[in-house]
């Protein structure tokens, strides 16, 4: 008999996790047993997980363990109903959306209709509905089965790109002429630097390690590519606007010391190299003090400003467009790395919290068992 087996990562070291089983559970009436097929790891996960008893973020309560030393990571991807006792939900009906590293999800799917449902778990209510929600790959107009590995890693860090692009843009950038984006290299920040690409309001630099400057610089999205180190060629003069993917407090101190009043905005937007706190040692820096970036917040303001068909009409065209752009370079932009299995999903895991991943890789867990 089939067990219900689950990853579960300590908070106290993300590196740390362990495999624990369950029986399976059986679909009651109202309720629906989704077979989880894949799942896509990336550094965002690692971002999240560091900071996921925030208020803001409620990480580890979309798939509560009971045991609070222990979290259930959630990632996107892919999962096909296995039983339902839900009307207008078939087995068989495959569906794109947020799922813990498990092989099975017993879901209670509400608002369900053409495009997917709600989970409807009691737990899940109080946190953001966007993430609750399931989308029917038949009605899903950006899905591509040939593009599923790409959908599953690009889309939430796209989704996270294109909105964090528009909120600049939506800000007038601050009264910055510059945008300058740390760990450039990574999916999430040349994602946004892809959404600025066609405004010609701002120059776009990005700032990466010695070893990613020539595939930074070869993505064609940055105005300037520079390594770390070489932060200090950019005038400090010109207004700057920071958008920060690394999570270094050495880093942040050294653009603000160098842009000081000309930096108008600082955007934290990810952990890509540590688990610090952004909220540390920043007491005395020169400049505007650091602003935590959330998507969802920015999704519900469009969501009211444009209504949800058009922004989805919009987030669909700019993702295909993204997906065919990396995939038709030369070389590609991404090569999509397959993982088997729980084993392999934990030493994944360990190089992600290590920063041991090449950003010219997409990393993919098939789930087995």
């Amino acid at each position: 008999m089939s067990q219900l087996i689950q990853l579960q990562i300590s908070k106290a070291d993300l590196a740390e996790s362990r495999c624990v089983t369950h029986p399976l559970p059986e679909a009651g009436e109202g309720e629906a047993l989704l077979q989880i097929d894949r799942v896509a790891l990336t550094a965002n996960n690692i971002t999240y997980a560091a900071f996921g008893d925030a208020p803001y973020l409620r990480y580890w309560d979309f798939f509560p363990t009971g045991n609070q030393d222990w979290g259930h990571m959630p990632a996107w991807g892919f999962a096909d109903v296995v039983a339902s006792n839900v009307e207008g939900l078939a087995v068989g009906e495959r569906f794109y959306g947020y799922w813990p590293i498990a092989n099975y999800l017993l879901m209670k799917p509400v608002r369900v209709s053409e495009r997917g449902f709600y989970d409807g778990a009691s737990h899940r209510q109080e946190l953001v509905s966007v993430y609750n929600q399931y989308q029917r790959v038949s009605t899903d107009g950006a899905y591509r089965a040939e593009d599923e590995n790409y959908q599953m890693l690009l889309r939430p860090l796209f989704i996270t790109s294109f909105m964090l692009a528009d909120f600049l843009a939506d800000n007038d950038f601050f009264g910055a002429e510059q945008v300058l984006i740390s760990s450039a290299s990574s999916k999430t920040a040349y994602g946004t630097a892809f959404s600025l690409k066609d405004n010609d309001q701002v120059r776009v630099v990005g700032l990466t390690s010695a070893g990613n400057k020539d595939f930074v610089a070869g993505l064609g999205l940055y105005q300037d590519a520079l390594a770390y180190e070489d932060l200090g060629r950019l005038d400090p003069g010109v207004p700057t606007v920071y958008v920060d993917f690394s999570g270094s407090a050495n880093l942040r101190r050294e653009v603000h010391e160098h842009f000081k009043s000309a930096l108008m905005y600082d955007c934290s937007a990810g952990v890509a190299q540590s688990q610090q706190d952004m909220s540390s040692d920043l007491q005395d820096l020169p400049g505007p003090k650091p602003q935590f970036y959330f998507a969802p917040n920015q999704i519900k303001k469009r969501n009211s400003d444009w209504g949800p068909v058009e922004l989805t009409r919009r987030l669909n065209e700019a993702e295909r467009s993204f997906i065919a752009d990396i995939k038709g370079a030369n070389p590609p932009w991404m090569e999509i790395i397959e993982h088997h299995g729980f084993e392999a999903a934990q030493a994944l895991i360990r190089d992600l919290c290590g920063g041991e991943v090449d950003p010219r890789e997409g990393q993919v867990v098939e789930i087995e068992g």
